[in-house]
């Protein structure tokens, strides 16, 4: 109980020197133990590491989970160390049940029902998919991030506020070694105890307090310094989600474009139903652009002048080129080896290419 008693004692004698020290750096102008530069510019790095850390982690975890609500909710399951019953569908898992109900309902048989039954398929393997990347991330990004919060930067700031004790328990000795030494000059024997406390005693607890903040200065440098383990640690982080939303977006797009090829036309009009494809209107497309191009080299094969319309806007992206807006009527002509797409235009004396496929010779 005496020991209890001594350190309590003890405890509240630091407490209430750090407190007056700071009070005196704080509105006297006290002296104060400044750090090295280099240890300075480690303090400031793992500030911006965590402010940037916590704004990452909660940007990713919106990204993941849009809606606020929800997220709290796991969080509060999560401090509660509680399990929930069932998982929550996702927006595009809700999506793919609507619809399937609607296709159900109006009937396979029918084009809207059929084309609503494919559609849902395709959704329910996105929401899926969508799953599979929250897993993922959450997996292989939120959480090593949230161990490293939780972990390393509570450790380094647990020892930032112990050595920020030892630095004005150190100056606190300090202060009273100068009093101690002031004090002397204007009284006779140097051994003279001021206040209770001799020069030898200032002396000696300034070395104690020098050492013990020299060493805790050593340990909270150690831990910064292992910040750029971390930020390594984070950039794998950061790569495994890339290819987490890589994967993802790829199995989207091929998802999607096989959902278009089987929906690839089926008009309804009037009642009628009309089938056509996308490849189809492709190549029709392409036909009429191979049967106009051709055109305009015939026309422009002797190697003369001839007037052309614009049909549509085109903004020059090389010095070579020139701009024109649509219905403009410019001077086209070709000049020997010119790439095939290409034509010279003129107007108002500005020349400049121009793709082929923006004019029709009038």
């Amino acid at each position: 109980m005496d020991f209890n008693f001594k350190k309590l004692a003890s405890d509240a004698t630091g407490l209430f020197n750090r407190a007056k020290q700071y009070t005196e750096e704080t509105f006297l102008k006290g002296e104060k133990t400044e750090l090295d530069p280099h240890f300075e510019a480690l303090l400031q790095r793992a500030d911006k590491t965590e402010n940037h850390t916590r704004q990452l982690l909660s940007c990713i975890e919106s990204y993941l989970q849009p809606n606020p609500t929800v997220r709290m909710e796991d969080v509060f399951y999560e401090k509660l160390e509680l399990r929930k019953e069932g998982s929550r569908m996702n927006n595009l898992e809700t999506l793919a049940t609507a619809m399937s109900e609607a296709g159900e309902e109006f009937g396979s048989a029918t084009p809207y029902g059929s084309a609503l039954l494919k559609v849902a398929a395709t959704q329910q393997k996105l929401g899926q998919h969508e799953r599979e990347l929250v897993g993922q991330a959450a997996q292989q990004t939120l959480l090593p991030i949230k161990r490293f919060l939780d972990g390393d930067m509570k450790t380094i700031q647990k020892e930032r506020k112990v050595l920020h004790a030892k630095r004005l328990d150190l100056d606190a000795c300090k202060s009273r070694m100068r009093k101690a030494k002031q004090a002397d000059g204007i009284q006779a024997g140097g051994a003279k105890p001021v206040g209770g406390l001799t020069i030898e005693q200032a002396e000696a607890e300034v070395r104690v307090a020098q050492a013990e903040f020299d060493k805790q200065t050593e340990i909270t440098k150690l831990l910064l310094e292992g910040i750029q383990t971390a930020h390594n640690n984070q950039l794998k982080c950061i790569r495994d989600f890339v290819e987490a939303q890589l994967s993802f977006y790829a199995q989207a797009h091929q998802s999607l474009a096989d959902l278009q090829r089987d929906l690839s036309g089926t008009l309804s009009f009037r009642g009628a139903t009309v089938t056509t494809t996308v490849v189809d209107v492709m190549k029709e497309q392409n036909g009429e652009k191979k049967k106009s191009l051709t055109g305009i080299y015939s026309a422009l094969s002797d190697g003369g002048t001839k007037q052309a319309r614009v049909i549509m806007d085109y903004d020059a992206v090389l010095r070579d080129e020139l701009s024109v807006r649509l219905n403009e009527v410019i001077i086209v002509y070709r000049l020997p080896g010119m790439d095939e797409d290409f034509v010279m235009a003129e107007r108002a004396g500005v020349r400049g290419r121009i793709p082929i496929e923006y004019i029709e010779i009038v």
